[in-house]
């Protein structure tokens, strides 16, 4: 599958990392992340982002 970067508004988007290389590239963030047995910031609100637990746990507990 070719992974391209969406025309999303960076404005918008979670993620406090703003040097990462996958900034913008929705399935290049949940690739590397899923790999490392976790969550996008997307996936959180931004008070549990800024934590850095992206884990499952985490995700479950937020939305429980």
């Amino acid at each position: 599958m070719e992974c391209i970067r969406l025309d999303i508004d960076l404005r918008d988007y979670i993620s406090i990392y703003e040097r990462c290389a996958r900034h913008g590239s929705c399935c290049a963030c949940l690739r590397y992340h899923l790999d490392s047995r976790e969550l996008p910031a997307c996936a959180f609100p931004a008070e549990v982002e800024r934590t850095w637990d992206r884990s499952f746990e985490r995700f479950i507990k937020t939305y429980r």
